[in-house]
């Protein structure tokens, strides 16, 4: 197992922090956050040149054919940056949805557009409060059309196709929904962080397609989120990083009794279990993306172990970025909330950290059970 990038991935993900670093500033969030606008669109059409977008999917389709282990890097410097972007749903799910399991004719229809950032994609799962109970969906495929609700759908209200886990008979199927067509509207939720929208999708009726094999919904989205775990956990590890590298600053230049508050000993420590749990997440990161690289049957045990750690770094860091800052931390003007909102959006997109805790728990017992 070799977790060294390469010279040549290096080098994309230096490019990646020196773009986002002249386009895309904290105030640039900001700007969003406090605006109507959904995201960023001039960064993203950027980044589409850059060829971000579509970093994992083949040059037949329009990518740029990258893969798994650049786009993990790039992950990581959209976090850093914390890029107002709706980079996970349409990169991290959507894509990679249709990369594992669209028919030819799927891919050759959404694939090019995806890449290019002329399509937006989302994956709509959630239906309601709390952790989604994959097998128990309301919304309803049948005879080729979609019935139901999904809220919170990240990015709903902009995608332009939606990747939708629905019951299908007795079982479960996905399937691809086209947004523009009939019978789906939207609503606009508030969002705890307005960078990344989130959105209520209503089926009425709406024309729909199965997506891989049918019946087989359940097993094919576990797959796709166990993907999107390692890809997310970058990004979260990136604006972990961001904010200790933020406090750090701001610690070394503020005095308190003449002295820089970043010589106290209880300041110390907490940048030291900070830094701790950020390279916790980062080695668990590294597995992960050697497990997604490669297509090993041990990434259902290295996503959930991200997922928790990144998470949990995350969280965790942003709240003592908060702290670490003092009076001020708590203002609207100073950016420590920005990664207050983001990691807390983040924890959730996929299931708390809590149930992938439960679900790596599972994972190692039918493991053991199996050998």
């Amino acid at each position: 197992m070799n977790l060294e990038f390469s010279d040549d991935q290096k080098f994309i993900q230096k490019s990646a922090r020196e773009y986002l670093e002249a386009n895309c500033g904290l105030d640039v969030c900001r700007r969003v956050l406090e605006s109507d606008a959904p995201y960023a669109d001039q960064l993203w059409r950027g980044v589409a040149e850059m060829g971000w977008l579509g970093a994992a999917v083949p040059e037949s389709y329009g990518g740029s054919g990258m893969g798994q282990l650049e786009l993990v890097l790039i992950a990581q410097e959209i976090g850093r940056a914390l890029a107002p972007l709706p980079f996970a749903s349409s990169v991290y799910l959507a894509t990679e949805a249709l990369l594992l399991y669209g028919s030819e004719e799927q891919k050759k229809r959404w694939l090019p557009r995806l890449a290019s950032g002329d399509a937006i994609g989302t994956f709509a799962l959630h239906e309601g409060l709390g952790d989604p109970a994959l097998g128990d969906m309301a919304v309803r495929f049948d005879g080729g059309t979609l019935t139901g609700e999904k809220s919170p759908v990240s990015d709903g209200d902009i995608a332009h196709v939606a990747i939708v886990l629905a019951r299908d008979g007795a079982s479960h199927s996905l399937v691809l929904a086209d947004l523009a067509g009939s019978g789906v509207t939207r609503s606009k939720l508030a969002s705890f962080d307005p960078s990344r929208s989130q959105a209520r999708l209503t089926f009425a009726g709406a024309r729909a397609e199965v997506l891989g094999q049918a019946g087989k919904g359940i097993a094919l989205t576990e797959r796709v989120l166990d993907r999107a775990a390692v890809l997310m956990g970058f990004e979260q590890i990136g604006g972990a990083e961001r904010a200790l590298d933020l406090t750090r600053e701001y610690t070394l230049g503020r005095y308190a009794f003449g002295r820089p508050v970043a010589s106290f000993q209880v300041i110390k420590h907490r940048m030291a279990d900070w830094y701790a749990r950020n390279q916790v997440a980062l080695s668990n990161g590294y597995w992960a993306a050697w497990a997604l690289s490669t297509g090993s049957p041990e990434l259902a045990l290295a996503a959930c172990n991200v997922r928790v750690a990144a998470s949990e770094a995350f969280l965790i860091g942003s709240q003592d970025m908060i702290q670490m800052h003092g009076g001020v931390g708590f203002t609207w003007e100073f950016d420590c909330h920005l990664f207050y909102r983001r990691a807390q959006v983040l924890a959730l997109a996929l299931g708390s950290a809590s149930a992938w805790r439960e679900k790596l728990v599972q994972r190692i017992e039918s493991t053991n059970h199996a050998a």
